[in-house]
């Protein structure tokens, strides 16, 4: 289901909040670093060049994304394994999920187990998409809920699968941990056509993409399209795209 060329295409907007939030990550020579839901591995790199002297290791769900990072030139484990299932065999001295724990339906569960297998003062860093009130999703659920598609995507309705950051402080300030969460929205201007519908093509789209022939999809992506051109009209200097972050790091 997951290309990552596609989802490559916006990889610098997609990397800064990575960046944004490694910063806050004040470990200094950790021994174990993991990367949960690596994607295709370029930012598993990052870790190992900060903390070169740590094992690290990069899982994914996605074959095709653990494909694309064993081509990477760089001192990290890569395997394929599910957010949901995957325990460590030792203690995490860091542990790293970037925009992954959105598709995790419990995921509050997910984020007490990676508290318990950090060892003593270890970090947990994750950030999660907060824009499902943005026109990108509520524009999608209408598409699937309209008459032409309801048979097809009636059941599709993500609600708000993340919590904001006061919901993350009470979760893991009850755990005994030192919590600093905060959210950001950022501005992107994305150049080209249909820039947004490129953007939602590489995330929020592909679970819907698959259930699809290939002239249901042209169809489907081409009413998406002149929807979204609506809601984000371009401007001569790009598409201004408001995207809304959430970030939590812990210290155990």
């Amino acid at each position: 289901m997951w290309d990552p060329d596609t989802y490559a295409r916006y990889g610098g907007e997609r990397s800064r909040p990575f960046f944004e939030l490694l910063a806050r990550v004040r470990s200094e020579s950790p021994a174990y670093v993991v990367d949960a839901g690596c994607g295709s591995g370029e930012l598993t790199i990052e870790l190992a060049r900060r903390w070169p002297g740590a094992e690290v290791l990069g899982f994914d769900s996605s074959p095709n994304m653990i494909g694309k990072a064993r081509q990477l030139d760089g001192d990290v484990t890569f395997v394929v394994a599910d957010v949901t299932t995957w325990h460590p065999d030792r203690p995490v001295d860091v542990l790293v999920s970037n925009a992954v724990l959105q598709w995790v339906p419990d995921h509050r569960a997910v984020v007490e187990r990676w508290v318990e297998a950090l060892s003593p003062g270890g970090w947990l860093a994750f950030q999660v998409p907060g824009n499902y009130d943005a026109p990108s999703h509520t524009v999608i659920r209408e598409l699937c809920a309209s008459p032409a598609w309801a048979d097809r995507f009636g059941d599709y309705d993500r609600g708000r699968p993340v919590d904001d950051p006061i919901g993350y402080l009470e979760l893991l300030g009850g755990l005994g941990c030192r919590v600093d969460a905060w959210e950001t929205t950022y501005v992107h201007v994305l150049q080209g056509e249909d820039p947004v519908l490129g953007w939602v093509s590489g995330t929020a789209l592909r679970p819907l993409l698959s259930r699809l022939d290939e002239r249901e999809r042209e169809r489907f992506t081409g009413e998406l399209a002149e929807r979204l051109a609506r809601a984000y009209p371009a401007r001569p200097y790009g598409t201004p795209f408001p995207f809304r972050r959430i970030f939590v790091v812990v210290q155990k």
